[in-house]
């Protein structure tokens, strides 16, 4: 293939266009097989094969990494370090540039780009002219070659709103047959002309859908926006199986506080078909404005993009921030150093050199249970995280005392060159609210409805996790937080463990006086021996605290629930999840005061 043309004087190294249609194939094959594994959760969700869907998304999060390391062997089996001078690097970005004219994911192609530049170069060259500091190719206005564009556009003006919805859903040619679409339609209109209010329909009103079903668990999504004048309304309706093995719209979410808990960054990440995923992320960002670029490509699978985005929205924050990083409020804990920039809602944790007892751990094993919980369904119970290496920050924005905690308890990470202090190793998630202060709070504010509602979702958290196999090891309040939403998850993962590796035993009756008045157990215990027994002795000191915990989940005191959960999940059992209260959902029927009491 010939030079281009464009810049003859510049671009004269065809060894730099060679290495810039490499990486740019590389990035291609991993975008074909992305779409390939979308494509296949419409198959499973059809099929109803859940455990093949766990799969795929599973393996799907894996994909990136393994075509950059395929794109750097090739390129390093292919070229000698003295061949690739630091001019041809700059050549290579440069065609690279060319290449992406009328690319359909330049964004996530140049994010492709760097990671493979950065496993070739050393960091002094990260933030210069060869890599992508900052987005070449503007993604604004790209839409789809296909006949299919990313949104389709109805106008019930013209059809009626009850035909137009039925069109909407008919329109994704799902193959499994609905128990009854036109009771579920009539469902969805009734909510949504209660949405309208009494608004005049203005000429332009429509309903823009996108184009894919967004799949994740055991549902398919709808996901759209009805425009009446200058207001917009957004809508999610998600398609579930009832138990004859038949379709149903489950309910018709239009707050805009639960899409957002939807989108949330808790949860397992979307499998969604797009060629354009920029048209998909401005489409989101209407629907959810306050939620930031970086977390809506992360939550359709696009990761490293969403690391790249995250990254470049810190860096603009610093520049124009003063306020220094400072310890993370809360209970120190054993094996990470937490520490956030007051003005950032994130929290940033570096694992510890060494962990005192009780904690039996290793850094590598600490990494395994974060990297776990990545390739696990998040239930919406477990935040994301965004891991780093070698990451950089102005040693003028320290706190000396922070300094001087990382310097003492993380010494083999924290490396300090000129004006800066460099990470080598790094977890950034959500800021949230340490649930025993939030319940400290509650409680000294005489707030008795909130301290209850942070212990009814302190045990609904635990429940959800063990619905997906995941037993939280340390389950002391310090280690789970409160979102914005009032939503309790958890996010300290260092003990976590599956469910079906754990032993859940019964306490054994003493065999005499002498056992009962024992400090110490006088039967045996395993490695992953739990005695569910115990939990309220580190759990329930606060009288207020227990009465509401007996109240609503006295059952996980118990072996038998823990024994019942992990023999569902033996028998390949895939629990429901609805990431929307119960009480929406269509099928919703709300049990009688005698049945409650029962």
């Amino acid at each position: 293939m010939p030079l281009t043309p464009a810049f003859p004087k510049l671009l004269s190294s065809q060894i730099a266009f060679d290495i810039a249609r490499a990486i740019l194939d590389g990035f291609d094959k991993h975008y074909r097989l992305f779409r390939q594994a979308s494509q296949d959760a419409r198959r499973f969700f059809e099929r109803g094969d859940w455990q093949a869907a766990q799969k795929n998304a599973r393996e799907r999060i894996s994909f990136y990494d393994k075509r950059v390391q395929e794109c750097v062997q090739a390129l390093e089996d292919e070229y000698s370090q003295d061949e690739i001078s630091d001019e041809v690097w700059r050549e290579v970005k440069l065609h690279y540039i060319g290449l992406l004219v009328n690319h359909k994911q330049p964004e996530l192609a140049e994010t492709f780009f760097n990671s493979v530049c950065c496993n070739i170069l050393h960091r002094s060259y990260y933030h210069n002219d060869f890599i992508f500091v900052r987005p070449a190719v503007s993604t604004e206005y790209i839409d789809n070659d296909e006949p299919q564009p990313s949104y389709r556009v109805y106008y019930p003006s013209t059809d009626g709103l009850r035909y137009t919805l039925k069109r909407i859903v008919t329109n994704f040619q799902l193959t499994p047959p609905f128990a009854d679409l036109d009771r579920d339609i009539g469902l969805v209109e009734t909510r949504l002309r209660a949405m309208f209010g009494t608004d005049v329909l203005e000429p332009n009103h429509q309903i823009q859908v996108l184009s894919s079903l967004f799949y994740r668990n055991k549902g398919a999504y709808i996901v759209g926006k009805c425009i009446n004048g200058n207001r917009v309304f957004p809508f999610v309706v998600p398609i579930l199986y009832n138990r004859r093995r038949e379709l149903v719209l489950d309910t018709v979410l239009f707050d805009p506080t639960l899409i957002t808990v939807l989108f949330s960054f808790t949860r397992a990440y979307f499998m969604v078909d797009m060629e354009v995923p920029s048209a998909y992320v401005h489409f989101l960002r209407s629907l959810m404005p306050y939620k930031p670029r970086s977390e809506i490509y992360t939550i359709l699978g696009l990761q490293k993009l969403g690391k790249a985005a995250f990254y470049r929205d810190f860096l603009h924050h610093l520049k124009h921030s003063s306020d220094c990083f400072e310890a993370a409020p809360g209970i120190r804990g054993l094996v990470m150093v937490v520490f956030a920039l007051p003005s950032f809602p994130y929290v940033f944790k570096a694992i510890k050199d060494f962990f005192p007892p009780p904690k039996d751990t290793t850094r590598a094993l600490v990494k395994e249970k974060y990297l776990l919980v990545k390739y696990h369904d998040r239930v919406g119970r477990m935040a994301d995280t965004l891991e780093y290496s070698n990451v950089a920050f102005p040693r003028s924005r320290f706190a000396p005392e922070l300094l001087a905690e990382l310097k003492e308890v993380a010494p083999s990470i924290i490396e300090e060159e000129g004006d800066e202090i460099i990470v080598r190793h790094l977890y950034i998630e959500r800021r949230m609210t340490p649930l025993n202060i939030w319940l400290t709070e509650a409680e000294r504010r005489g707030d008795v409805a909130a301290l209850e509602h942070g212990i009814v979702e302190y045990g609904n958290a635990i429940k959800d996790l063990v619905g997906v196999n995941i037993f939280p090891g340390d389950m002391l309040y310090k280690n789970f937080g409160v979102t914005r939403h009032g939503r309790v998850v958890f996010y300290d993962y260092d003990e976590i463990e599956y469910i079906t590796d754990c032993n859940f035993r019964a306490i054994p009756e003493p065999r005499n006086e002498e056992d009962e008045m024992s400090s110490e157990p006088w039967y045996p215990v395993a490695k992953n021996d739990v005695f569910p027994e115990q939990f309220g002795t580190f759990l329930l000191g606060n009288p207020l605290v227990r009465k509401f915990f007996l109240k609503h989940h006295a059952d996980l005191l118990t072996p038998q629930y823990w024994q019942n959960a992990k023999q569902r999940i033996l028998d390949g059992h895939v629990e429901d999840v609805f990431p929307y209260p119960q009480e929406l959902r269509f099928s919703y029927k709300p049990l009688n005061p005698a049945a409650q009491a029962a």
